[in-house]
């Protein structure tokens, strides 16, 4: 199939069904807040390596974690109380220490330098937020992502030392359920994410349960939501 073009003049995006058999929606355009934003309120992400051109997916399944579905387990338990955490205090080091990590059998990282730009802005503008795990003091573990209405779309983890990304899941978890969110979109399956409660869902269920979550215009700071 012909995957189409994105202009950088206009921020409209094809509708996620028409994805090719891979899940790409379409190429091009560019890594603006204004686009990467529709992108996610439209069930697309960009995702791409140094050799590629940007782009925007919609996959199929799509994984999702329901905050009431977390699983922690008892290790998890004992070793989250040796962990400090935080939340924005070191977007920028998360997201560099995130571009070390492989992701999805790609050889060298997707967060490419201007992946690393879009982002730092999205943050800047309120929209993408970090959360950072430490022990003894120093940053061992954090995920990044970015919010959308009562989602929080999830980009990327790393971890220093044993447990710190899944604390970190954890965490947040517990954050985002007590200000309003409704659930994670973590895009693609992993064992570390389906081991903790993600499930994988088809996309039309995913696109619906976005419609719904995104009339809830949480804060990843305060309890405001108004649903």
């Amino acid at each position: 199939m012909m995957i189409p073009r994105l202009s950088r003049f206009d921020y409209e995006f094809p509708d996620p069904r028409s994805a090719s058999s891979e899940g790409i929606v379409a190429w091009g355009g560019d890594l603006s807040p204004t686009r990467v934003l529709r992108a996610y309120r439209s069930g697309i992400f960009p995702w791409y390596s140094k050799s590629d051109p940007i782009l925007w997916w919609s996959v199929d399944p799509r994984l999702v974690l329901d905050l009431g579905d977390l699983k922690v387990s008892r290790s998890l338990k004992k070793s989250m109380k040796k962990f400090t955490f935080s939340l924005d205090r070191h977007f920028e080091d998360v997201v560099q220490h995130c571009s070390r990590v492989k992701r999805r059998d790609q050889e060298g990282s997707w967060i490419v330098p201007e992946m690393i730009d879009a982002y730092g802005e999205l943050h800047t503008l309120g929209h993408a937020h970090s959360v950072e795990c430490y022990e003894g003091g120093k940053l061992v573990g954090g995920l990044y992502g970015v919010v959308v209405g009562g989602v929080f779309c999830g980009e990327s983890m790393f971890s220093l030392v044993s447990d710190a990304s899944k604390a970190s899941l954890a965490f947040l978890v517990e954050h985002l359920s007590s200000n309003g969110f409704s659930f994670i979109d973590a895009q693609v399956s992993t064992p570390h994410l389906l081991a903790m409660g993600a499930k994988e869902i088809s996309r039309d269920e995913f696109l619906l349960k976005l419609e719904k979550a995104l009339k809830c215009e949480c804060s990843f700071t305060a309890q405001e939501c108004d649903e």
